[in-house]
Order: structure tokens, then C-alpha cells, then sequence
């Protein structure tokens, strides 16, 4: 029975193969000290038993609910797919990653502060983060805002995160967001980008607030197969903040801030995949990049790269120590079976394996 005390959480959960960890996320939901909740788990065609453990689940709860996709479908567009497949009677929208958890208190927690602040469109909190056995590497993550700070104006938290300052939208497992929101456009997440999740937050909090509580409400598992570690693997990060900065930055910024902002994270992008060259990175690697300067109509300046790659070399040839350094941590993460290739070679290698950022080398209209 749902009341105005309790109103209904519909939970989503995008899944491929997640057979591995998926029951102690279902665990952690059916956990909740919060009970007014839906929960549908949308099967990206597993090859695994995710089917068989998801409706082992349903069968013992009616509030669990599995969609099975009749083709496989980009991460993206399945988290889509699941935010289209909410209850129309739920106020608020929880994503869980399939191998993240919920602590008991997670919904009641975030859920406390959307009630008592209702311009509040999204409501983070802290988030525990690891996998390993070293403590070293677990962690709390998000606790950038301070104590008691409970809601800021959706267009200063965005203001704050494109002009340099500290990250506080964390992962979509930390974050509960307004279901209304998720309601208003046909794909909630509005891009292809790895970190789509960020570009909503700047998309709907023109018009809403950010609420935070200060509890540690969720965990994010770090593995070697998980889809962050990948991010990491490809340097998705700067790339993707370039692109929300092209999209939202007009929205928030003023001119003259949005033209600083914009030279300063060009600068750092190139200054990432100037220093990617020595490192030998997949033609996959330059086909991201590649792509993604394309989208967002700043295809690879070659001009800015190579003065990136002048600024690199003088820089190791300013510290030996490190240049040597890094030449011995390549060759051990690889084998070497002949002499290494030049830095040209590298670079023709990358540009080979993206026509659309060959037609445009000419004349890149670049940042």
C-alpha cells in the first residue's frame, strides 16, 4: 500500500552476464529498510544464468520484475531501455549496477532528503569504492560538499563541475533521481557516452536541485571487468568532460568562462594523448578518441598534438629519471620482439585506423 509517507521507488538494474555478483545486489535491495518498491532487471540476452537467477527471485517476490531484450543493445541504450520500463505510479528512480550493492539504508536515506526538499531532481550521497583485499584500496568516494549541506541549486553544482571544481555527481548505484525526470525525455541518459550519467545531471539540473546525504549508502565493486576499469583503460574521462563542456557549458557559463574552460581542458586532453603516444595504446584506443573529438564537431587538431608531443619529450628529457622510468614500466607490460617503432610510425598507425579523422587532418577546424 503506497502513502504520502511512502512513496514508491521503482529500481532498475541494466544487466549482461552478471551472474557472478547479481545475487548479492538482489540480496541488498530485498534488504531495505525502505519496503515501497518496484524492481525490474533488464536482461541484456545473457549468455550466463542471470535469466535463471532473476526469475528464481521474481518467483519469490512480486516486486521483482525481469525484461528479457530480444536483441543485445550498448550499454547506453539498455539503461535506457530500463529507465523507459518504470512504474508510472513512482515518484523517484533508483539505477544498481548489477555488480553494486545497496546498503540497508540506502533508499530511506536518499529518499529523506528528496521529501523534505522538493526542487531537489537528483540526490547523491558518499559511495564505499573497492574490490581488492588491501585495504589500500577501498575508499569513500564523493565527499567533496560540506558538512551539513544538504541541497545546492542545480545550477551551481553544474557551474562548479565545468569550471574545474571538485566532482560530486558520483555513479549512478550513489544517486537517486526524480521520476518525473526520468519520465521527460524518450532516453533519460541523452548520449552514447561511456559517462552519459554525468551528461543528465547537467541536462536536469538546469531547472532542479542537487540534494546530498551525508551517509554512505551504496558500494561500487571495483573488478578488472568492470565497465569503469575499461573507462580507465581508454582514458574516457577527459574526453567525456570535453564533450559535456561543448554541450552544457553555453547553458552555465559566460562567455568569457566557457572560452577558458574550454582552452584549459583542450589543453589537458591533447596533453593525455600526446603522453598515450608513448605508450603504445590499441588502434581501439585512437578509434575512441577519434570519434569523439568527430561528435562534438572538433575533429583531432594535428597542429595541437604535435605541440603536446614537443611539450612531452622536453619534459622527459628534463627528467631522465622519470623518462627511464617509463621505459622500463612499458617494456614490462609488454613483449618486446622488435626495436621499438617511432613516435611517427605510432601516430600513423592510430590515424589508419579512422578514416573520418583522416579526411579532416587538412583542415581541423580543431580546438
Amino acid at each position: 500500500m503506497i502513502t504520502d509517507n511512502q512513496p514508491l521507488v521503482s529500481i532498475v538494474t541494466p544487466v549482461y552476464n552478471g551472474a557472478w555478483y547479481l545475487r548479492e545486489c538482489i540480496d541488498s535491495i530485498l534488504a531495505q529498510t525502505y519496503p515501497t518498491w518496484d524492481y525490474t532487471i533488464v536482461n541484456n540476452c545473457s549468455t550466463d544464468q542471470t535469466r535463471q537467477i532473476v526469475e528464481e527471485y521474481a518467483r519469490k517476490d512480486s516486486r521483482i520484475h525481469i525484461h528479457n531484450n530480444d536483441t543485445f543493445l550498448d550499454i547506453i541504450e539498455n539503461h535506457n531501455t530500463a529507465f523507459r520500463l518504470i512504474s508510472p505510479d513512482s515518484k523517484y528512480c533508483k539505477d544498481v549496477s548489477a555488480d553494486d550493492w545497496l546498503f540497508p539504508d540506502c533508499l530511506a536515506g536518499l529518499i529523506r532528503v528528496a521529501e523534505a526538499n522538493p526542487s531537489v531532481g537528483i540526490v547523491g550521497s558518499y559511495q564505499l569504492s573497492g574490490g581488492g583485499r588491501n585495504w589500500r584500496d577501498w575508499r569513500v568516494q564523493w565527499a567533496e560538499l560540506p558538512y551539513p549541506s544538504t541541497v545546492i541549486r542545480g545550477r551551481e553544482v553544474c557551474r562548479r563541475q565545468l569550471l574545474g571544481g571538485p566532482y560530486v555527481f558520483g555513479t549512478p548505484t550513489s544517486l537517486l533521481y526524480r521520476a518525473d525526470l526520468v519520465r521527460a525525455a524518450e532516453s533519460f541518459y541523452p548520449n552514447s557516452s561511456p559517462h552519459a550519467d554525468v551528461s543528465a545531471c547537467y541536462k536536469y539540473l538546469q531547472h532542479t536541485d542537487f540534494g546530498f546525504a551525508h551517509q554512505v549508502l551504496s558500494y561500487e565493486r571495483i573488478h578488472e571487468n568492470a565497465i569503469s576499469t575499461q573507462c580507465r583503460a581508454l582514458h574516457t574521462h577527459t574526453s567525456s568532460f570535453l564533450c559535456d563542456l561543448v554541450e552544457y557549458g553555453p547553458k552555465y557559463l559566460t562567455d568569457q568562462e566557457f572560452a577558458d574552460a574550454l582552452d584549459n581542458t583542450a589543453t589537458a586532453y591533447y596533453a593525455e594523448l600526446a603522453a598515450s603516444l608513448f605508450h603504445h595504446q590499441p588502434n581501439r584506443f585512437w578509434k575512441y578518441h577519434f570519434e569523439t573529438l568527430d561528435n562534438i564537431g572538433h575533429p583531432l587538431s594535428y597542429i595541437r598534438l604535435g605541440k603536446a608531443v614537443i611539450t612531452k619529450l622536453f619534459d622527459l628529457v628534463g627528467n631522465p629519471k622519470q623518462t627511464i622510468e617509463a621505459i622500463l614500466s612499458n617494456r614490462s607490460r609488454r613483449r618486446v620482439t622488435s626495436a621499438d617503432r617511432t613516435m611517427n610510425v605510432i601516430v600513423h598507425d592510430a590515424i589508419k585506423s579512422s578514416p573520418s579523422a583522416v579526411q579532416s587532418r587538412e583542415t581541423s577546424a580543431a580546438l
